[in-house]
């Protein structure tokens, strides 16, 4: 272990160096360390060093003198600490609600995340002295650690837990508003504030949707489908009105292309496919085909929205939907606005599904997909349906009916 010397020792050293040159001007500087270090067991390397910074802190050589160099540590000092604070203060606005104190229970579990990152009094100093209203101090940290757990502390455990099970249920997609739905629907009485900031605590949060790239080719020949729909994606029941649309993914093994055919009235996905290639007949066709065959409330009156893709006016296609009496539709070249909902569709399963990894395979793609879709229909919360699913729209729809066509 190196010696650490005071620096009072350390002067009266350099000073014997210094009288002992000028008491013999044939010595050298060399010669008078080698002897005072010998006679006092220290390093002649460390005694040349003091004596440089000696002659450095008088003016008598160039160099970074004895208060520079204070200076110099003191400043990194400040950047460390100043970096740590700023560290501290990014975390803990993602953490809190800005501009009030923190509830007590959550400054508490901030501290148990980050204790080992950064001290508990860093961490309350920093936030002391940055936060509205002031933060808890290491002591009450201590002290509130050292008591027996609150029934309300108890519980938040408890809904951390629940909360990041049903998050990852959910394909770890649903942001606050979801997860309150989809806790209250599992039986909590919970607050929407109490779920966000338990969410923060849980590090889980929603995923945001972005843009969709057109993958539909457009059709050579010109198209004279009209616009049945008008931008109004509303219907009044199931298989009223439907809109499709594909989408691409990127695998390792090259690129494979998904179609979907969506039920307005339900936002069911009633058809869908997956394939290598983007061809009528392996693709969008075979989408279609599924939701006719499930079709189980008949297609009268039946629309089916799409864009001016060559394999949405292909002869097949159009011969199929003709064959079943349905009514083709589109909107105008290339406004993404006409077939906003399936659009949306597609959105949502990039951003909840495709983007979560790679893909090796069209057979990985396809069977995530598969329970993707399922889980779309059967589980997924919807927005627009009152946080209600695909399929409890429909249920609800069908028991209505039979309540109106059975006799009284």
């Amino acid at each position: 272990m190196a010696k650490r010397y005071s620096l009072e020792f350390k002067d009266r050293v350099v000073r014997m160096v210094a009288d002992r040159l000028g008491d013999d001007p044939s010595v050298t500087q060399w010669q008078a360390i080698e002897k005072i270090a010998l006679r006092l067991g220290i390093a002649n390397e460390s005694l040349r060093r003091w004596y440089d910074q000696h002659l450095i802190d008088s003016g008598k050589k160039g160099g970074i003198t004895r208060e520079e160099h204070e200076e110099i540590k003191r400043l990194k000092r400040e950047v460390v600490q100043l970096r740590r604070a700023n560290e501290i203060l990014k975390l803990a606005s993602a953490f809190f609600a800005s501009g009030t104190r923190p509830p007590r229970e959550q400054m508490i579990a901030f501290i148990d995340e980050y204790r080992d990152r950064f001290s508990v009094e860093c961490i309350c100093r920093v936030l002391g002295e940055h936060t509205i209203g002031g933060f808890i101090t290491s002591c009450g940290y201590r002290l509130a650690k050292s008591r027996p757990a609150s029934a309300r502390s108890i519980r938040d455990r408890m809904l951390i837990e629940e909360l990041k099970k049903i998050h990852a249920r959910n394909y770890g997609v649903y942001g606050g508003r979801k997860m309150w739905h989809a806790a209250r629907r599992a039986g909590w009485d919970i607050g929407r504030d109490q779920v966000a900031w338990l969410m923060r605590i849980a590090g889980i949060s929603g995923v945001r949707r972005g843009r969709v790239p057109v993958t539909t080719r457009p059709a050579p020949a010109p198209d004279t489908r009209p616009d049945l729909v008008g931008r109004q994606f509303k219907a009044s029941r199931p298989n009223e009105l439907w809109v499709a649309d594909i989408t691409y993914v990127r695998t390792l093994s090259g690129f494979v292309y998904t179609a979907f055919v969506t039920d307005v009235f339900s936002r069911k996905i009633v058809g869908w496919a997956t394939r290598s290639t983007m061809t009528t007949e392996a693709l969008p066709l075979e989408a279609l085909e599924q939701a006719i065959m499930g079709a189980k409330e008949g297609l009268d009156g039946l629309v089916h929205h799409a864009d001016h893709g060559s394999q949405y006016t292909s002869i097949a296609y159009s011969d199929k939907l003709a064959n079943y009496a349905i009514k083709s539709s589109t909107g105008s070249v290339g406004d993404s606005y006409d077939n906003a909902l399936a659009e949306s569709v597609n959105g949502l399963y990039k951003s909840e599904l495709i983007y979560s990894q790679s893909w090796a395979s069209l057979t990985e793609v396809e069977w995530a997909t598969l329970n993707w879709v399922h889980w779309w229909n059967t589980e997924r919360l919807h927005e627009s349906l009152d946080y209600t699913t695909p399929q409890e729209v429909i249920d609800k729809y069908n028991q209505t009916r039979s309540a109106k066509l059975t006799p009284v």
